[in-house]
């Protein structure tokens, strides 16, 4: 397939700008011949993603909503394929959250999740479970400068095109346009923001979704991802109860989270909330063989373990954290897997 420049024609649009760029394909603002009208057009680089191509076309087609990416226009069959949907001006929900990290105003961070799980509702309603709900697949159509002063945040979701429709099965994840690299990299980007059954390719239903949700709430609320019991307020301590009692019943095993979009929703706008009950406080606890019982789920745990691998229980008091990354560490190593730095303050 011939590669995409400026001035290209793709039916009736003039390619103007790429947007964006992985190994599904390329993104490009283009600009309708006759109407001057600004869309995006989605064009796959490699065939093998053309069949996900048009399912994203047909499911996000059937969506009518203030929060969802309009799909206009789509010919699979056409040389290249192409996708023409709205165009969002605005940054995605990732470029704010690492501008801002802990920074972004909990207002804002509740008017984006609100926007999110209204267009999750819509979509949950026409039997479309999205399947990759994550910070670079939630778009604002506000300056990323503005976001933060903004009262109201225009938020459009995107990339349905790993939706359950129908027969498709978890498995297309691994074949998906979320895959950045054909080592598989990107998957790992993906996987953060899996629920533990989409993982481990079971039956999944809208409370995937919501799973997910919890994590971007997380994220933004404290510019990194949950881990463990964390909550939200345990690292920024300005963040009220509600909002740590929303995250608790989204990021928790299937049987006990939110029932649908619009209950995590209510309990967003401070309505209806039933709240799962906060964990047991961790205490002191070593394992008296090499084996144990985890005291929450009761699966066998390991010596070492400072969170069950199963239900997530913190099994320590603490969990010391590199004091350079701040990624959670074990007290015996000597160097952080995850950015190299020296631990032996951490002995000190």
């Amino acid at each position: 397939m011939a590669t995409l420049q400026k001035g290209d024609r793709i039916s009736n649009y003039l390619l103007e700008e790429r947007a964006g760029a992985g190994s599904f394909g390329e993104v490009w603002r283009a600009r309708h011949h006759v109407f001057d009208e600004v869309v995006a057009v989605k064009v796959p680089t490699d065939l093998q993603y053309v069949r996900n191509l048009q399912r994203e076309g047909v499911a996000v087609h059937g969506l009518h909503h203030p929060n969802i990416v309009r799909a206009m226009d789509l010919d699979p069959y056409a040389d290249p394929p192409y996708l023409v949907m709205e165009y969002v001006e605005g940054p995605s929900l990732r470029e704010v959250i690492d501008r801002y990290r802990q920074s972004l105003p909990i207002d804002s961070a509740k008017a984006i999740m609100s926007g999110v799980l209204s267009a999750l509702q819509a979509a949950h309603a026409g039997g479309l479970v999205h399947k990759d709900v994550k910070p670079a697949n939630i778009l604002l159509n506000c300056p990323i400068d503005k976001v933060a002063s903004a009262r109201e945040v225009d938020v459009k979701v995107t990339d349905f095109g790993l939706g359950q429709v129908g027969g498709v099965t978890t498995q297309s994840i691994m074949q998906s346009g979320s895959m950045e690299t054909s080592q598989g990299r990107s998957v790992v980007g993906t996987l953060a923001y899996m629920s533990p059954e989409q993982k481990e390719g079971q039956n999944i239903d809208a409370r995937s979704d919501l799973y997910a949700c919890g994590i971007v709430l997380y994220e933004m609320l404290t510019g990194e991802r949950p881990q463990g019991h964390s909550i939200p307020s345990s690292l920024r301590q300005e963040v009220p109860k509600a909002l740590d009692d929303v995250f608790k019943q989204s990021y928790v095993r299937l049987d006990q989270r939110f029932a649908s979009a619009a209950d995590m929703l209510a309990a967003m706008r401070g309505s209806v909330s039933s709240p799962v009950p906060p964990p047991p406080p961790a205490a002191a606890w070593v394992p008296a063989g090499e084996r144990q019982p985890c005291r929450s789920c009761g699966n066998t745990v390991e010596r070492d373990d400072q969170f069950c691998i199963h239900c997530g229980e913190q099994l320590v008091v603490s969990v010391p954290r590199c004091p350079s990354c701040e990624a959670f560490v074990r007290s015996k190593d000597r160097f952080c897997i995850f950015c190299g730095n020296d631990l032996s303050v951490l002995s000190k």
